[in-house]
This record gives structure tokens, C-alpha cells and sequence, in this order.
């Protein structure tokens, strides 16, 4: 008995008039052994040495051994440590360098320094340079010992006036 195709257009796959396997191999024999198939190669099987049975080429010989050599028909791998760092900004180097002499010299390489420090950050940006940390620390070190400095000069002068209105320059009493 057969069913009628189902309405729609579609078709059922478990309903078909054609044989779900394929047809017999006409070369095999009834009741002779069926030859292995080679399929793909398993890495973790066992290797027989007295067999003469190898991995194929360009696997290595033991699973979980690196293999000495690169597989024929690639090139071989030059190395496999880290690439190079960036060669680093000289401008950065001096702008962390001139910002920290700014302690030493009363903040004078300090806005030198910061003004640097903007500079190698935008040569970074371009070149793809290292770099950047040393950039921005002279940046912040150079800015803060320079809003020192000038607060220390704001005070100094402040001390200079107070000290002149209060007549403490000028005592004519000998």
C-alpha cells in the first residue's frame, strides 16, 4: 500500500520510492572478508614498529612529540618566540626625563617636559611607536611640578609684597 504524496508540494523523506541503500558492490564475494577502507589517520592510535605501519607524512610519530622538522611542501618556521617590542619615541624618553629633573631644578624642564610629552604622544599615534606610557607620564609629572612651581613663585611674591606694606623694608628709627 502506498500513501498518496502529501499536499503542499513538500516531500516526506520517509515516504520514497527509492531504495534507502545503496546497491551491492558488484567485486565483493559472499563470505569472503570485506577490505578495510582507509579512512582518516587517528593520531592517538597505538603504532606497530614490527608492522611497518607509519603516520603519515607530516604527522609526527608519537602523539603529543613536536616534530623535528616542518612537514614537506611548507616552509619552515624561523622562530616561535615573541615578536620585537616598538622601538620606543626619543621625545617620550626625554619628556619623563625632563619632567623629573623638574624636581631637582625647581620645576624649569618641567613645562619643557609636558609640551614634549604632547608631542610624542601625537608621533605615537602616527607611527605606531613605544612609548606612550613614558609620553603621558612626563605629561602628568611635567604638569603638576609646573602648577607647583608657579604657586611656589605666587608665593614667594605674596610674601615680598606682605612683607613691603607692612613697612618691614625701610626702619628709619636709629
Amino acid at each position: 500500500m502506498t500513501n498518496p504524496p502529501p499536499p503542499g508540494g513538500w516531500t516526506d523523506p520517509t515516504w520514497s520510492a527509492q531504495p534507502s541503500s545503496a546497491p551491492p558492490d558488484p567485486t565483493l564475494v559472499a563470505g569472503q572478508p570485506v577490505p578495510t577502507q582507509p579512512g582518516p589517520w587517528d593520531p592517538y592510535a597505538p603504532v606497530d614498529p614490527y608492522a611497518g605501519g607509519q603516520p603519515p607524512p607530516g604527522q609526527p610519530a608519537h602523539p603529543g612529540q613536536p616534530m623535528a622538522y616542518a612537514p614537506p611542501g611548507y616552509p619552515p618556521h624561523p622562530g616561535y618566540g615573541y615578536p620585537p617590542p616598538p622601538k620606543t619615541n626619543g621625545l617620550a624618553i626625554a619628556s619623563l626625563v625632563l619632567a623629573l629633573v623638574g624636581v631637582t631644578s625647581c620645576g624649569i624642564t618641567s613645562p619643557i617636559g609636558a609640551i614634549l610629552g604632547h608631542v610624542a604622544q601625537k608621533q605615537i599615534r602616527a607611527s605606531g611607536e613605544g612609548g606612550e606610557g613614558m609620553a603621558k607620564a612626563g605629561i602628568i609629572v611635567g604638569w603638576i611640578l609646573t602648577a607647583l612651581m608657579v604657586l611656589g613663585i605666587g608665593a614667594y611674591i605674596a610674601i615680598i609684597i606682605f612683607a613691603v606694606a607692612n613697612g618691614g623694608g625701610s626702619d628709619s628709627s636709629y
